[in-house]
């Protein structure tokens, strides 16, 4: 599988497209002119030597259409049925276009449930690369056929981060309704200026965001939360518009000019407008990213300071080091993971934690044994965990193979991160 951008001429480009790409608001009828320009600009990059995914939405849109219903419904099964007739038709009008470049393409539709297991991700990312191997272009989708909120990714934005890191991506293009980010909201203040390149994208401001389409189900904000998680995993992600398409083969092409020669941008043509989310300097591992985003967690765990010190130090998680559990989970599943100070037993018969606390989520575990047995063993040594449960299936709550931390500037500025430790 291709590695991150690293001046090979050979890359892998993700190309993410929001429904309102795809279908008119209105009318309900497919873009064709856009869909066109979108599978001429695959073509490009495929000619130049680069490896094409796209994730396509619309299926719910397509379907309205073929229904001839006027608005997106509410009732879950009514969504998933049109979601099934759309999808269909959906799939046939890439098939047509890419037919016409000789482009095979191929289905992949994906819940949460399909990558939560560590196998079936391993075996998701092989699919992936063995496609790609043989020249086809995968068009992605979430199965809102079966998907509900408990497997949902929730918008198709954090899947193509997700499908991004799984296929170890140079670059995830996020198209939307504008060039790139401003500093407010260029529809309404004339004085907002475009943001082209973000490095942290923690010291982005609360305000910077657009409005979402009426068909579609993210915004900007959903965006910059995909682009989070992407550039965690060394994906350089870039927003640009989604009506002008060619942006992408033609940024690209600037972007790989300016590595091989950096002193030659001087003298090349500036790139189509867009704001470039530059990827991590240490990216992370794929299991540890598995852990993080490939994983519903199912409840909570709050360790004390000394033992999330010992963390970071590559220990795993000991009973000794767990101050309290909150929610219904079993063996091998995952939970988020909370900083807390050490208090005795009796302060934590009361309401946990206290809100005076603030706990600070940190990461996330895949635990050796279920929320009623760590309720049991919280607090105890490891060689008491037999005679408190009966029983022993590991002197851990959780091994450090299984443990991934957010980064420290994501923990104290409160946002969920995907970066990592």
């Amino acid at each position: 599988m291709t590695g991150h951008a690293n001046g090979s001429s050979n890359l892998t480009v993700v190309i993410k497209l929001g429904t309102s790409s795809i279908v008119d608001e209105k009318t309900r009828e497919p873009i064709l002119s856009n869909l066109t320009l979108i599978v001429e600009t695959a073509a490009r990059l495929r000619k130049d030597g680069h490896r094409v995914i796209i994730v396509s939405s619309g299926a719910i849109g397509v379907g309205l259409r073929r229904m001839d219903e006027d608005e997106r419904p509410k009732h879950l099964p009514r969504k998933q049925a049109l979601a099934a007739v759309g999808q269909c038709r959906l799939m046939s009008l890439w098939d047509s276009l890419f037919e016409h470049l000789r482009i095979p393409v191929a289905q992949i539709l994906l819940t949460r449930n399909d990558i939560a297991d560590r196998i079936q991700y391993t075996n998701a990312q092989n699919t992936f690369s063995e496609l790609l191997d043989m020249g086809v272009v995968p068009i992605v989708n979430e199965n809102d056929t079966l998907a509900v909120a408990e497997i949902k990714f929730g918008d198709n934005d954090t899947l193509s981060a997700i499908t991004a890191a799984m296929v170890k991506a140079d670059y995830l293009f996020l198209m939307t309704d504008v060039d790139c980010l401003y500093t407010a909201n260029p529809r309404n203040d004339p004085s907002a200026k475009p943001i082209e390149v973000v490095s942290d994208i923690s010291s982005l401001r609360a305000d910077v965001s657009t409005s979402g389409s009426a068909l579609g189900t993210g915004g900007m904000g959903t965006k910059i939360v995909a682009a989070r998680l992407a550039t965690s995993a060394g994906v350089t992600t870039v927003i640009t518009r989604s009506s002008k398409p060619g942006n992408i083969h033609e940024i690209v092409s600037y972007l790989q000019k300016v590595r091989e020669d950096p002193d030659a941008a001087s003298a090349l043509a500036p790139p189509p407008l867009h704001t470039r989310f530059l990827p991590a300097e240490t990216p992370i591992h794929s299991r540890s990213f598995w852990l993080l985003h490939g994983l519903t967690p199912h409840g909570n765990l709050y360790i004390d300071s000394g033992a999330y010190a010992a963390l970071l130090k590559k220990a795993s998680l000991l009973p000794a080091g767990v101050v309290a559990v909150d929610g219904h989970f079993g063996q091998q599943e995952a939970v988020r993971l909370f900083v807390v100070e050490k208090r005795s037993a009796t302060a934590l018969d009361g309401d946990f934690p206290s809100h005076a606390e603030e706990p600070k989520e940190v990461g996330r575990a895949l635990v050796n044994y279920g929320s009623k047995e760590i309720d049991l063993i919280k607090g105890a040594r490891s060689s008491h965990i037999r005679t408190i449960l009966g029983y022993a299936d590991s002197e851990y709550v959780a091994l450090r193979e299984n443990i991934a931390f957010f980064i420290e500037s994501e923990i104290s500025s409160g946002s969920a991160s995907p970066a990592l430790r």
